[in-house]
């Protein structure tokens, strides 16, 4: 797979590559100095050895990197043939470089042995470090690549939930469109023209800020209420003195940044189920307030047959959606219950607090 390879990083190699050697160099350097006691050119010669054990490691990057994709133990089995290779080939190297150096400088370099008991120690030597550069190597891949898959997870997740949470807007808008529509229908057919007319205008500027509104994104509260308060008002046109409403809202509340029409389902159902359903009078109230780390909405009737089953496939999308798009959002730490409460029904959401604007003023209440 291609994202292995793109794991194995030459930018992450080379720094490594070159800084355990440079390091080697630096332990073995004293033994160096002893060899050619006196004798800095010795010692300088000496030392550039440290490129080809650079070289050699960088080229076992390149076939760690090019058996990135490859699984199971012939990869095992290749990488220590090959570091078995790197260190016989850096021994046999040594060995010849100090047959030059005495050939062409004498001095100390006859001094230094050229023997089976320097070649297996090298060797040892060698086979270690090699060994020890390309675990590294390992664990470099094996980091980035859980960071790459915790990412593409992360990635997916929230591709997955932006998914779930368009699709729960979707199905919200035809949802409240429809009842709407069958409400200015319902008006039409008895006559009530001029207040059919006047919900169709209330109806075309809600649809225009609630259009403005994404769902996906959090709003402040504020916001939100306000929004509320416009369906209510197209509402109100056709229930009249049957709907009565008192919206409040704490002010350390109003700047709390809730998801997009979250509270206007609730409402929605309140009315269909409170108001539509009664001859009497009904007040729809909503208050927020923030309790510790959450935020608390509930949304109240005090009449009608309340709000319908969850579990109903027509009339339950609205308390489903908000059920739905507060698992998305925020999984356990948010809720939301529906119970009888006297006459009527009670709706309440408790989320955490995300985050709060001070907007100190009063409460907001409309009735």
């Amino acid at each position: 797979m291609p994202a292995a390879k793109s794991d194995a990083r030459w930018s992450d190699a080379v720094p490594l590559t070159v800084g355990l050697w440079l390091f080697m160099l630096l332990i073995f350097l004293p033994a160096i100095l002893a060899r050619h006691p006196d004798d800095w050119v010795g010692v300088a010669i000496d030392c550039s050895t440290v490129i080809l054990s650079i070289s050699i490691g960088i080229g076992l990057f390149g076939l760690f990197r090019a058996t990135a994709e490859w699984s199971g133990p012939s990869r095992i089995v290749l990488l220590a043939v090959a570091i078995f290779c790197a260190a016989l080939v850096h021994t046999l190297f040594d060995l010849t470089f100090t047959n030059w150096g005495a050939e062409q400088f004498g001095g100390n370099w006859t001094s230094i042995p050229i023997d089976f008991r320097r070649a297996s120690q090298s060797m040892l030597n060698y086979l270690c470090v090699f060994t020890v550069n390309v675990a590294l190597f390992q664990f470099f891949f094996s980091r980035r690549r859980s960071l790459t898959t915790e990412r593409q997870l992360a990635a997916a997740q929230q591709a997955a939930q932006q998914a779930e949470l368009e699709a729960l807007r979707l199905q919200l808008n035809p949802h409240f469109l429809f009842n709407t529509l069958n409400a200015i229908s319902a008006l039409i057919v008895t006559r009530r023209n001029e207040d059919a007319e006047e919900m169709t205008d209330k109806l075309s500027s809600f649809l225009r800020a609630s259009l403005a509104c994404d769902p996906t994104e959090l709003v402040p509260l504020e916001e939100e209420l306000d929004l509320t308060a416009d369906y209510l008002g197209i509402e109100a046109v056709r229930f009249g003195d049957r709907l009565r409403v008192d919206i409040s809202c704490a002010p350390d509340a109003r700047g709390v940044v809730v998801p997009g029409l979250l509270i206007q389902p609730l409402v929605e159902n309140a009315v269909k189920y409170g108001v539509a359903r009664s001859a009497q009078p009904v007040t729809i109230a909503i208050d927020a307030r923030v309790d510790g780390p959450n935020l608390l909405v509930s949304v109240a009737n005090d009449g009608g047959a309340g709000l319908p089953s969850v579990k109903s496939t027509t009339t339950g999308v609205g308390l489903r959606n908000v059920r739905r798009r507060l698992q998305a959002l925020y999984g356990d730490k948010a809720s939301l219950s529906a119970e009888p409460a006297g006459t009527g029904f009670l709706a309440r959401i408790a989320l955490p607090i995300a985050a709060a604007t001070d907007k100190s003023a009063s409460g907001t209440s409309r009735s």
